[in-house]
């Protein structure tokens, strides 16, 4: 039925009534049917073609329009490149003035350097050639920190005292590459309270060194390489020569008889073969511990024809390490009131 009405139709129109074909690209947004919608189909790739069949006649003076939607080739899309900011450097591909510079390139030392980054590597090269120093000949306060009378040298490499000024009282100079101390390096500063070598590579003190520093009370001579004490100055409190490698011939009979100050000795980690003599009565520390010490008197700590002698001031006296049986040496220890540490059987 359907197949008659159609050529019965055909048959009324006019030339100008005949099938039109009209083909245009949709709107964005748009579908050619319903369920279009529903499928994720780019409006650009569609091309809909309408076929208008009459005008009026045997389907009731309606219009039918048939939508034939068919698939447009999909466009090429441009690729996306990514430049950065006030550059000519493309991160996805090099653009036509990266081609343009390839061919500047500037061969130095084996790699291409561009002529944007040539003038600043030029500037450059005296900066990046030039290895750090440190500058020992600077003046004191500008190699060392001084702050109000305290004058702070550690850790710089330093092989010399350095000039201080005057008014230093505290210094500092642990953990160098100091040799030798010279008399002149205190002769001018007569102000100094505490002096500080301790991590040094001292091998030598020229005597008088310190003589001079009257006003001096610690003195820290440790970890170091020296053989015998230096003169100590009168009112020294305090004295650290731990872990050198002195012997008892280079320590003075009378070394610190005259040290009537002098509370805290330290001479541990060091190759003495005995306990030094004429120790103050002020001491009240004495650190001996790990030398090579095999003999102790009565006259040591005490007084062999005095036997009320009491030592008073002495709470400490370290002796472990040493090659040597304190028990077998009963009458040194009587004045003490407390007993050495180190081996007794």
């Amino acid at each position: 039925m359907l197949r008659k009405s159609l050529s019965k139709y055909k048959k009324q129109v006019t030339t100008k009534q005949k099938a039109a074909i009209l083909t245009r690209t949709p709107e964005p947004q748009r579908k050619c049917s319903p369920e279009s919608r529903h499928e994720q189909i780019s409006t650009s790739s569609l091309k809909a073609t309408y076929i208008v069949l009459g005008k009026n006649g045997d389907f009731g003076g309606y219009f039918f329009f048939v939508c034939v939607c068919t698939f447009a080739p999909p466009l090429q899309q441009e690729s996306l490149q990514f430049y950065e900011y006030d550059t000519d450097v493309s991160m996805g591909s090099l653009t036509q003035q990266d081609y343009e510079m390839q061919s500047k390139d500037i061969r130095k030392d084996g790699t291409n350097i561009s002529l944007d980054t040539s003038l600043m590597l030029q500037s450059d090269d005296t900066q990046l050639d030039v290895p750090p120093t440190k500058d020992t000949n600077l003046p004191t306060c500008l190699l060392c920190v001084c702050l109000s009378g305290s004058v702070y040298c550690e850790e710089i490499d330093i092989e010399a005292v350095p000039p201080l000024p005057k008014e230093t009282a505290y210094l500092y100079a642990r953990f160098n590459k100091i040799k030798r101390i010279a008399a002149s390096d205190f002769a001018d500063i007569t102000t100094l309270r505490r002096i500080d070598f301790s991590g040094n590579r001292i091998e030598e003190i020229e005597d008088g060194a310190f003589s001079k520093l009257l006003l001096l009370e610690e003195l820290s001579l440790a970890e170091n390489r020296l053989v015998k004490l230096p003169v100590l100055p009168p009112k020294l409190t305090t004295f650290n020569a731990n872990q050198n490698r002195i012997k008892s011939r280079g320590i003075k009979a009378n070394a610190f008889k005259k040290l009537t100050n002098l509370a805290y000795l330290y001479l541990g980690h060091n190759a003495l073969e005995s306990v030094p003599l004429n120790l103050p009565e002020s001491l009240r520390i004495l650190h001996l511990q790990y030398n090579n010490i095999t003999t102790i008197t009565d006259d040591t700590f005490c007084k062999s024809n005095n036997t009320r002698y009491i030592r008073t001031s002495m709470d400490e006296i370290r002796m472990e390490g040493n090659p040597i049986v304190l028990a077998k040496h009963v009458n040194a220890f009587s004045c003490l009131r407390m007993l050495p540490v180190g081996t007794y059987y």
